[in-house]
């Protein structure tokens, strides 16, 4: 069970990154912890930029 906590742990760190990156991609400051003050515009802005990444890394990859 050890094995998937790592892996679990590894997946939030490249979430994290891809979120990251993404809100820098479509100028939105996110900062670390709550981001409660950015409007829904901008956490779909980041959320759809975060999927279109994801997407194009798999095809990358497959």
């Amino acid at each position: 069970m050890a094995k998937n906590k790592a892996n679990t742990a590894q997946a939030k760190a490249k979430l994290e990154s891809i979120k990251m990156q993404a809100a820098n991609e479509v100028g939105v400051n996110l900062k670390q912890g709550d981001n409660g003050d950015i409007t829904a515009r901008q956490a779909g802005s980041i959320g759809g930029q975060m999927v279109k990444k994801m997407i194009e890394s798999y095809e990358n990859n497959a």
